[in-house]
C-alpha cells in the first residue's frame, strides 16, 4: 500500500466520512483541520489535528493553518530525489500521500443577497490552493482530489491496485489547476464588479 498519510480538508464535506474511515481502514494515517477533523472525529475516526503536525496552532481565525514547512514539504519532496527526502528526514517531516481538499464557497458566499465585501473577502481561500497547486505540481508523488464526485472511484482503485496509476494521477492534477483556475477567475470577476460598480 503506498498511501500511508493523507490531508483532509474540505468545505463541501459530502462523502468525506466515508472516505476517511475507507483510508483508516486500509490504514492510512488521516491529518485534518477544522470542521473536516471535527466531522471525521465525530464519526469516530482516529484523525491528527494539522497543528499536532506543524507545532503552531492556527491563528488569525484560521487564514493561517497548512502554511507551513510541515505540510507543504510533506507535499512537495520528490520520492525518487534522495536531496528532498534528505531534508524530510533532517527536519523531521513525513510525506503526505493524499491530498483531498475543495476551497471556501466563495461563489455560495457572492451569491448570497446583501452579502459585504468583507463577507466575501473572508471566503476566499489561500492555505487550500497553496495545498492543492502544490499537490498538483507533485502529482507523481501525491494524489489530490478536489471533487467529492471523485472519492468512490478513488476508493475502488485503492482497493484493487493500492495505488492510483498515472494517467489517473495526472487527470487528477489537470482537474485541480482547473479548479484553483476557476476560484481565482471568479474572485477577479467579483472585484472588476466592485470597482466599475465604484463599490
Amino acid at each position: 500500500m503506498r498511501i500511508k498519510r493523507a490531508l483532509l480538508s474540505v468545505s463541501d464535506k459530502t462523502g468525506i466520512v466515508k472516505l476517511a474511515q475507507f483510508l483508516h481502514d486500509i490504514g492510512v494515517e488521516i491529518i485534518s483541520t477544522g470542521g473536516t477533523m471535527t466531522a471525521i472525529k465525530e464519526a469516530g475516526i482516529p484523525v491528527t489535528y494539522v497543528s499536532d503536525v506543524t507545532g503552531f496552532p492556527e491563528i488569525m481565525d484560521g487564514r493561517v493553518k497548512t502554511l507551513n514547512p510541515k505540510i507543504h514539504g510533506g507535499i512537495l519532496a520528490v520520492r525518487s530525489n534522495p536531496e528532498h527526502m534528505a531534508a524530510l528526514e533532517k527536519h523531521d517531516i513525513k510525506p503526505i500521500d493524499l491530498v483531498v481538499v475543495n476551497l471556501y464557497p466563495f461563489k455560495e458566499t457572492i451569491a448570497k443577497p446583501n452579502v459585504t465585501e468583507a463577507e466575501a473577502i473572508e471566503n476566499i481561500d489561500i492555505g487550500g490552493p497553496a495545498m492543492v497547486r502544490a499537490s498538483a505540481k507533485n502529482f507523481r508523488d501525491v494524489i489530490i482530489v478536489t471533487n467529492p464526485a471523485r472519492y468512490t472511484s478513488l476508493i475502488a482503485m485503492l482497493q484493487q491496485y493500492g495505488d492510483a496509476d498515472i494517467k489517473t494521477r495526472k487527470t487528477l492534477a489537470k482537474e485541480a489547476f482547473n479548479h484553483t483556475s476557476e476560484y481565482d477567475a471568479m474572485i477577479c470577476e467579483y472585484l472588476t464588479k466592485q470597482l466599475v460598480e465604484g463599490k
